[in-house]
């Protein structure tokens, strides 16, 4: 007996306890996803830095180059650690997907950049064309709304599970009519 009356709440140990049972492999899947995430992240940083600082190139040009480049150390890792337990079917096909869904996710970024450099930029330039505006546009704006969209597109399309369930056809009965 566990001290709880039938028809009762439960306990937050078992609210907790089956809300860890129906998504802990969500938390599993998402810390994995952050991890490479991180890393791709800091890459894609320290390199935009780099290259609009210390290379002089334009700050749009030099996110897309840092991307592409934080984006391939990320398919790797998502490949090969997080999503490493799911079905691998065809690598072509992850790999194409995979960066189609990347690139949307740097269209986010970049379009978020070029919001707050050159639209809002034209308003109050000394606000938001600065390292500092360019760095929280993309980084924080762009990659926190891109990165919720990679890991929906990824565990959805671009790494699935294994035996996911069909679609049931849809018949109707001749004799009973609503």
């Amino acid at each position: 007996m566990t001290g709880e009356q039938q028809g009762s709440p439960p306990t937050r140990r078992g609210l907790f306890r089956a809300l860890f049972d129906r998504f802990g492999h969500l938390v599993h899947e998402l810390s994995k996803f952050a991890t490479v995430g991180g890393i791709a992240f800091l890459l894609d940083f320290a390199l935009f830095n780099y290259l609009t600082v210390a290379q002089g190139l334009e700050q749009v040009t030099a996110k897309t180059i840092s991307t592409v480049i934080a984006a391939t150390v990320a398919f790797l890792g998502n490949r090969f650690w997080t999503w490493r337990h799911r079905q691998r079917n065809n690598p072509a096909r992850e790999y194409a997907l995979f960066f189609f869904f990347n690139g949307v996710g740097l269209g986010i970024a970049v379009a978020c950049l070029a919001i707050s450099r050159y639209g809002l930029g034209s308003v109050w330039p000394e606000v938001f064309r600065t390292p500092l505006a360019d760095n929280i546009a993309s980084f924080i704006v762009g990659t926190g709304l891109g990165t919720l969209f990679r890991f929906w597109s990824y565990r959805r399309f671009v790494f699935p599970e294994a035996g996911t369930p069909a679609v049931p056809e849809v018949t109707y009965d001749r004799d009973h009519r609503a």
